[in-house]
């Protein structure tokens, strides 16, 4: 049936054979001549039809080439032509499959090439000499690599046979000596026949590398030494017209800086020192310019030096890596050495060192049974959950992490555009989750009227007052002023919801952030928090969700969208993304990047409208923007991190002792204290006593409220004792979904008010006039106390 042939032709050589066709139902399949030639494949009814009639062409650039069973193959493109193909043997449909497969490779790398060098048209010729050597080194690189690509698809397909040599082999040693063994040793025949057919193939692609580049080697060192010689030459002749060009500067001075001096003294005793520092100021101001443009390229917001003074922050590689116009470094620099809002250039203030590491996390193993035993019989009040669920922070100093990246609102103060003071506030939103990336410890639930100072004045301009205005719902206000002309304050209680393998948490409240100089007052809420693998496996934290921040005076918004984690997902991980927009809908900037590691934005030049995407036919938007800047990222964590509950440097002096600070500050909370020096059984008696005491405290202030109600019912105590079970269930980190429709905060019971007539210490409850939301405010008084030294008011909690 089949002609023999010989071993497959290298690449590029026409391949010929019959093979048998599919042509419809009544014939079946019919024999065909079929002609590989230059990424061609064509078949004509005999071979005295080359000549004259072609029957049908495909390209096998764009085709697919399958396999179907031992003798049959499919070619298709797509489209119109497909070809059900019935080689007269397995040995000769393996020949032809791997022709074909190197006659594709080789047309599609043609194909690109030519739509490459299509793009490149007609550079400017700087010499017909120079032009002739490329296209010649540029043709050569094109068959190397040619021969490249075909070695590595002969690789492939020996790889393909060598494993299917091998699969029969191992069938022959397993068979039974009866029927089953010519039928098997002939499929080795062949298999072996297939592997070595390819194996020459391979062997006649390396020989044919090996020759082209021995003969182009000397050829490419000459080239090669040439160019070294030239560029030496290049370099000799610009030094020389640098000399003379400095030695004509200094002439051109020397006249015209000479009649002044015979005027004034003064200059002349100068001497000839300043126009050697004069040259060099020439020298520096020749890199500045050369730095602008090149910055011109990739720029992505305005680079005027008043819009972007750069700050003293210690954030690494924000100032440089901003997207700023790096020709404006020396004088940003000289402005703020000479800007009164930095009085550390001129006057030396000690500052406090702190701390930058704590004790060790104990190895200590957590018996569920243990726990779950000692709570035989008692009451659901009197339960407790030990320290070992808890890290040694509470639940107000992980929000006053929020300001561990503070220095992005410092630069958002100094923008005279809303637009560009949007992306830093988009920025530091997401920098408040990087800390949570390995914080799987629970933080403690801080008792009702506890406070937390953190007071950065000195080292970065800020002071920040957290404290427990609630207790049920639980929920903490924050207020955080800057001197350098920007105020944070919020409100959160957090919503929990356990799903039996992970357990959501959902904050509830608004973040604003106010600047002073622009009056721009920015809100937005935070996103779903996630803790994975909560009964078996190991903890880890998601975020996901969407943020809408809006700029209550612009009409300003950025929407950003943390997507969840998924093991399906292509993108990276942890994946952030947003855009900026104005009030009328048009985007002038996207954000991406990870909130655990940094975040990046790129101005947008045009903005399309595409196909449709998605089931519901929505149409995405393609932004078309400038090349993307660094607008923040991590600071990596202190060493040792990981035996220290991978607290960032920030969060290490959260804890630390201080003077001076109120009685109610959480670093004076003993269970606290007793965990964070390892003594986790002293906590765990310490945490119930102080659990116990804010029960009784509380049912004392519920039976006041009740009194004042109505007098009719003092005996009576539903609400106290509804409040002894939220207590403890608040307090366990694994609630279930039945438990938590009774304790959880909803967004309604949250801005309903609260269950008692406890009145917060340092807030008091106000309607936000920017939102129309309730939602405590800081009413002062706190720092005046602590420079007084007077604490008189405080409630005794610990």
């Amino acid at each position: 049936m089949s002609e023999p042939k010989a071993p497959i032709p290298a690449p590029g050589d026409t391949y010929k054979g019959w093979l048998f066709k599919w042509t419809n139902y009544i014939k079946g399949y019919q024999r065909r001549w079929f002609v590989l030639s230059n990424g061609l494949l064509s078949y004509y009814r005999t071979q005295a039809e080359m000549g004259h009639t072609c029957r049908g062409t495909i390209n096998l650039a764009t085709a697919n080439i399958a396999v179907e069973d031992s003798c049959n193959f499919v070619i298709s493109n797509g489209g119109t032509q497909t070809y059900h193909l019935k080689a007269s043997s397995e040995v000769e449909r393996q020949r032809w499959i791997t022709a074909l497969e190197l006659a594709k490779a080789k047309a599609f790398r043609m194909q690109a090439e030519s739509d490459d060098s299509g793009d490149e048209s007609s550079p400017p010729a700087a010499g017909q000499g120079g032009g002739s050597r490329n296209s010649e080194v540029q043709s050569t690189l094109r068959t190397l690599g040619s021969k490249v690509e075909d070695l590595s698809t002969c690789n492939d397909l020996i790889a393909k046979h060598g494993s299917a040599l091998q699969r029969s082999l191992s069938e022959l040693e397993g068979v039974r000596l009866e029927g089953q063994t010519s039928e098997k040793i002939r499929q080795v025949t062949e298999r072996a026949t297939l592997f070595r057919i390819t194996s020459n193939a391979m062997i006649n692609a390396c020989r044919d590398f090996l020759s082209l580049a021995q003969a182009h080697s000397k050829r490419w060192q000459k080239a090669l030494q040439a160019e070294r010689e030239q560029r030496v030459r290049l370099e000799e002749t610009l030094e020389q017209l640098a000399k003379q060009h400095n030695h004509l500067e200094r002439a051109f001075r020397g006249a015209t800086v000479l009649p002044p001096s015979q005027s004034n003294p003064a200059i002349d005793n100068k001497g000839s020192a300043p126009v050697k520092g004069d040259a060099s100021d020439e020298d520096d101001e020749n890199e500045f310019f050369d730095a602008c443009e090149d910055v011109q390229e990739f720029i992505t917001v305005p680079a005027d030096p008043k819009y972007h003074r750069r700050s003293g922050s210690n954030v690494s590689g924000i100032s440089s890596e901003m997207g700023m116009d790096d020709g404006t470094t020396s004088l940003d620099e000289q402005s703020v050495a000479s800007n009164p809002e930095s009085p550390q250039s001129q006057e030396v203030v000690p500052m406090r060192k702190r701390r930058s590491r704590i004790p060790d996390k104990p190895n200590y193993s957590l018996n569920l049974w243990s726990i779950m035993k000692n709570c035989i019989g008692k009451e659901l009040s009197k339960i407790p959950m030990p320290v070992n669920f808890n890290e040694p922070l509470s639940m107000l100093q992980r929000l006053s992490e929020d300001l561990e990246y503070y220095e992005l609102l410092d630069r958002g103060a100094k923008c005279h555009n809303s637009l560009e003071q949007m992306c830093y506030v988009a920025a530091f939103t997401v920098s408040s989750y990087s800390t949570t990336v390995h914080r799987t410890g629970k933080p403690f639930n801080p008792l009702l009227g506890e406070t937390f100072e953190l007071d950065r004045a000195q080292e970065s301009g800020y002071r920040s007052l957290c404290e427990q205005v609630s207790h049920h719902p639980p929920a903490a206000a924050h207020h955080a002023i800057s001197e350098r002309g920007w105020t944070l304050r919020q409100e959160i209680a957090l919503a929990s919801k356990f799903r039996g393998k992970y357990l959501s948490i959902m904050p509830l409240g608004s973040i604003h952030c106010i600047f002073e100089k622009s009056s721009n007052h920015y809100s937005w809420k935070k996103v779903t928090t996630t803790v994975h693998n909560i009964i078996v496996g190991k903890l880890w934290i998601d975020q996901s969700g969407e943020i809408d921040i809006v700029n209550h005076k612009t009409g300003d918004r950025c929407h950003l969208k943390f997507a969840p984690y998924s093991y399906f997902s292509r993108d990276v991980a942890r994946k952030v993304t947003g855009v900026v927009t104005d009030k009328d809908g048009k985007a002038h900037f996207v954000l991406s990047g990870t909130w655990d590691e940094k975040m990046e934005y790129s101005r947008v030049m045009q903005s399309t409208r595409g196909g449709e995407n998605g089931a519901e036919g929505r149409q995405k938007t393609v932004y078309q923007t400038l090349k993307a800047k660094e607008l923040w990222k991590k600071t990596p964590l202190p060493d040792g991190a990981e035996n220290m509950y991978y607290f960032s440097t920030l969060a290490l002096t959260l804890n630390e002792p201080e003077e001076g600070v109120a009685p109610t500050d959480s670093r004076r909370r003993p269970d606290q204290r007793m965990m964070e020096q390892g003594r986790w059984e002293e906590a765990n008696a310490e945490k119930q006593r102080l659990e116990e005491k804010q029960r009784t405290v509380r049912r004392e202030r519920e039976r006041e409220a009740n009194r004042s109600a109505s007098p009719s019912e003092e005996g009576k105590e539903p609400a106290a004792d509804a409040a002894l079970i939220e207590d403890s269930i608040s307090d366990s980190p694994l609630k279930t979904e039945e438990v938590e429709i009774a304790s959880e905060p909803s967004e309604t019971t949250y801005k309903s008010g609260h269950q008692d007539n406890y009145k917060a210490m340092w807030f008091e409850r106000r309607v936000d006039p920017a939102t129309g939301e309730p939602t405590h405010i800081y009413t002062g008084g706190y720092w005046e106390a602590k420079d007084q030294g007077s604490w008189d008011s405080c409630p005794d909690i610990f």
